[in-house]
């Protein structure tokens, strides 16, 4: 029998018991954030359950790590903190558990519904690297820019390619984008101009949230690398194409990635997805023994787009993915990130890069989609876009479907502002 909550949670809800996300909110404007789960259409107020005394176990007896203001502290405990967290969290509020069912003063402290409290970026994020982890999207892009000879750089089959974001600028889901503006250039030879970017794209990606780092110079090995990693998030990293192109060589992303990257609000434990374990394909040729896995992981989470066009009320899907489509796992991606010494620290955020698909409706960006803008996408309501318009509102929703529920992380979403 799977396990039921005594919290009233819809079939098609993101977040039933087997779920259990974190994440941090406030419930009045002016309150102190503090630690949450998400059960239904509630949140759980981690600091009340703390102040009762209901995290008893080993690992968490002793510690003041829900009554911070982000998750830091808690993902810095490692995993066997996170199962008891867990564990203990599942058993309090399952339907025939008493302690919080029948506590009608501790319930109504501990419940509030989501719909009245506000939610906040979950972690302090001290740095942020994007990879490009997907065959699908490098490939096209190599079509795209270089040509079809030779599309994906040698390189990219032995390493996982990443660069190194801006931690400063990751929002959480909600939060407007305003339009960048910057150098552009209308081709490689022809001289730049300034203003506003005329091809804003989304980047539907996903992110690692690392948990223990690591001590510099002490690379960790690939064998223990998901223990250093507490869950994922769904991640729309914006990217501004001509901004881009104008300013990537010779040393790679800078202002046209650097202006703003919108995160989902609820962290999904690697525990959650456990049931959804899909095997990646073969790579070709065989890694290094450094990223060299045993058992090589990813999720089955599907992943959609929509675009709500501006002034529309209606949102038309463009993609559909999913998470298994990458050809680097995340365990490859946090243990070369480190093999060179590099120390991570809790909270780092690792994105996959674009998750693209081998079919024409599983293109994660917009630059995919209509190739670079030479072929418009079609939208209800006879609406076209090439790239993004100021009033466009772009949503990311992932989910693993289960037996009679559904692991899912909510919804990742940003509106195009107006540039000043």
């Amino acid at each position: 029998m799977p396990i039921t909550s005594f919290v009233e949670v819809q079939p098609d809800s993101h977040f039933p018991i087997q779920n259990l996300p974190f994440g941090v909110f406030k419930p009045q404007p002016e309150s102190e954030p503090r630690p949450a789960v998400a059960i239904g259409e509630f949140v759980v107020d981690l600091s009340v359950l703390a102040d009762a005394g209901l995290f008893g176990g080993p690992y968490l007896r002793n510690t003041d790590c829900f009554h911070q203001p982000n998750l830091n502290k808690f993902l810095g405990l490692g995993r066997p903190a996170w199962k008891e967290a867990r564990a203990t969290l599942q058993k309090l509020l399952s339907a025939d558990e008493s302690t919080l069912r029948d506590n009608a003063s501790l319930k109504q402290k501990a419940l509030l519904p989501s719909s009245k409290v506000q939610l906040l970026l979950p972690i302090a994020i001290g740095d942020y690297t994007d990879f490009f982890a997907s065959q699908h999207h490098a490939r096209n892009c190599g079509v795209m820019f270089r040509g079809p000879e030779n599309p994906i750089n040698l390189n990219w089959f032995h390493i996982p390619i990443a660069y190194h974001g801006r931690a400063s600028s990751i929002v959480v889901s909600g939060t407007d984008v305003i339009r960048p503006r910057g150098q552009a250039s209308q081709s490689p030879k022809s001289p730049p101009y300034f203003g506003p970017s005329n091809k804003l794209d989304f980047e539907l990606e996903m992110a690692a949230v690392v948990g223990p780092g690591n001590e510099l110079g002490k690379p960790i090995d690939i064998s223990e690398a998901a223990d250093h990693i507490f869950g994922l998030v769904l991640m729309n990293d914006w990217s501004a194409r001509d901004i881009q192109a104008w300013e990537y060589v010779p040393l790679g992303p800078f202002l046209g990635k650097s202006f703003s990257t919108t995160i989902s609000p609820w962290i999904v434990t690697l525990d959650a997805l456990e049931p959804f374990i899909s095997h990646p394909a073969e790579q070709i040729p065989p890694p290094f023994p450094y990223l060299t896995e045993k058992e090589p992981k990813h999720y089955d989470i599907s992943l959609q787009v929509s675009i709500v066009p501006s002034g529309e009320q209606h949102e038309s899907v463009v993609t559909r993915s999913n998470f298994k489509h990458l050809y680097w796992t995340i365990t490859q991606q946090l243990a070369h990130h480190t093999v060179n010494g590099c120390n991570l620290r809790p909270g780092d955020l690792l994105g996959t890069g674009t998750i693209s698909g081998p079919e024409a409706d599983s293109l994660g960006c917009l630059l995919e989609l209509t190739w670079n803008g030479q072929k418009p996408l079609s939208l209800d309501g006879n609406i076209s876009r090439t790239f993004l318009l100021d009033g466009d509102e772009v949503i990311f929703t992932g989910c693993c479907k289960g037996d009679g529920y559904i692991i899912g992380f909510g919804k990742c979403s940003g509106k195009i502002l107006p540039s000043p």
